[in-house]
C-alpha cells in the first residue's frame, strides 16, 4: 500500500524536522569514515517497515548499502537480526532514530492488529481501522494495520461518504441527510451512516445505505436488532472495542469492527540499532 514516492516525501520531512540546524553528535566523525549499524529486534512481533529501512539511510547519501533479512509481516523474535546497514557513520547516526521510530510503531501497531485478527478468526467478521491516526503517520500507520492482517477502513475523508452523530445533529433528519448525500456521490461512492438507537436505526434502513455503523451500541443490543438490517446493507460495529471484547463483537455478526485504539493504544515494539563488533 505504501509508495515509494510518498514515503522518500515524508522521510524528507522528518529528516528536515530532526536536522535542520544540522547533527552535532555526528559532526564528530570525518565524512569518509565507514562503519556497519545492525538492527535487531528486543522483542517479538509482527515486523512492518522495510521500505522505511530501504530509503531512510540512502536519503542523504546514495552509497549506503542496506541488507534485509525480513519482510512485512515476518514474525520476529527477541534478538533477531533485521538488518545491516552499512556505509558513512555520519548518515549511520544521522538516521538512526528516524528509521527507529517510525519502524518501531509500524511494527507495534501490525503486532496488535495480528493479535485482534487471530482472536476473531472463528467467525467472518474483518477487523479494520479509523481515521484517529497520528498527524503526518497516517499512510504509514495504516499500512501497518494492513500488514497485521487488518483493513483499512478510510484512508481520506474523500474514501466514501461517512455521516457521523455529529453530520446527523447539523441536520433536519437521517434520512434528508442521506438523500442529499445521494446527489453527490459517484457510481463507485458509498454511504454508511453511525445509527445509536432504534429510531436511528430504522431511518438508516428506511435510507437504504450502504453500511450502517453500530456505534458504541452493546453487543447484546446490536445482536437483538441486527436482523432488522436488510442482507444487501452491510453492519460495522464502532466505540470503545479492544481485544478484552472484540469477540462480544464479532460473534453478533456484524461485516467490520473498526478499531480506533489499534493507533492510540499501542506501544512500540522495542527494536535497536547496534553497531556489532
Amino acid at each position: 500500500m505504501l509508495n515509494k514516492l510518498y514515503v522518500q516525501e515524508k522521510l524528507k520531512q522528518f529528516y528536515l524536522e530532526d536536522n535542520h540546524y544540522g547533527d552535532l553528535s555526528s559532526s564528530l566523525f570525518d565524512a569518509t569514515q565507514q562503519g556497519t549499524l545492525t538492527l535487531l529486534s528486543k522483542s517479538e512481533g509482527i515486523f512492518c517497515g522495510e521500505m522505511i529501512i530501504q530509503e531512510s539511510f540512502k536519503l542523504i547519501d546514495d552509497a549506503i548499502t542496506t541488507t534485509l533479512f525480513v519482510q512485512d509481516g515476518t514474525f520476529i523474535e527477541k534478538g533477531q537480526k533485521l538488518a545491516v546497514i552499512e556505509g558513512s557513520i555520519s548518515t549511520l547516526l544521522t538516521m538512526e532514530r528516524i528509521t527507529l521510530n517510525l519502524i518501531q510503531r509500524m511494527s507495534g501497531i501490525a503486532t496488535a492488529t495480528h493479535e485482534i485478527v487471530q482472536k476473531v478468526q472463528h467467525t467472518n467478521v474483518k477487523i479494520v481501522d479509523t481515521r484517529k491516526t497520528t498527524p503526518g503517520l497516517g499512510m504509514f500507520e495504516k499500512h501497518s494495520v494492513f500488514i497485521g492482517g487488518g483493513y483499512n477502513h478510510r484512508r481520506t475523508l474523500n474514501d466514501g461518504l461517512m455521516l457521523k452523530d455529529n453530520h446527523i445533529s447539523f441536520s433536519p433528519s437521517i434520512r434528508e441527510l442521506v438523500a442529499k448525500a445521494k446527489q453527490h456521490i459517484g457510481p463507485m461512492d458509498k454511504i454508511e451512516i453511525e445509527i445509536e438507537d432504534e429510531h436511528s436505526l430504522e431511518e438508516a434502513i428506511l435510507s437504504n445505505v450502504d453500511i450502517i455503523m453500530f456505534d458504541n451500541c452493546k453487543p447484546e443490543w446490536i445482536k437483538a436488532h441486527i436482523a432488522k438490517v436488510p442482507g444487501h446493507i452491510q453492519t460495522e460495529a464502532s466505540g470503545n472495542i479492544n481485544i478484552k471484547n472484540v469477540v462480544d463483537y464479532a460473534e453478533t455478526g456484524v461485516d467490520y469492527i473498526s478499531i480506533g485504539s489499534l493507533f492510540y493504544e499501542q506501544h512500540a515494539l522495542d527494536i535497536s540499532a547496534k553497531v556489532v563488533i
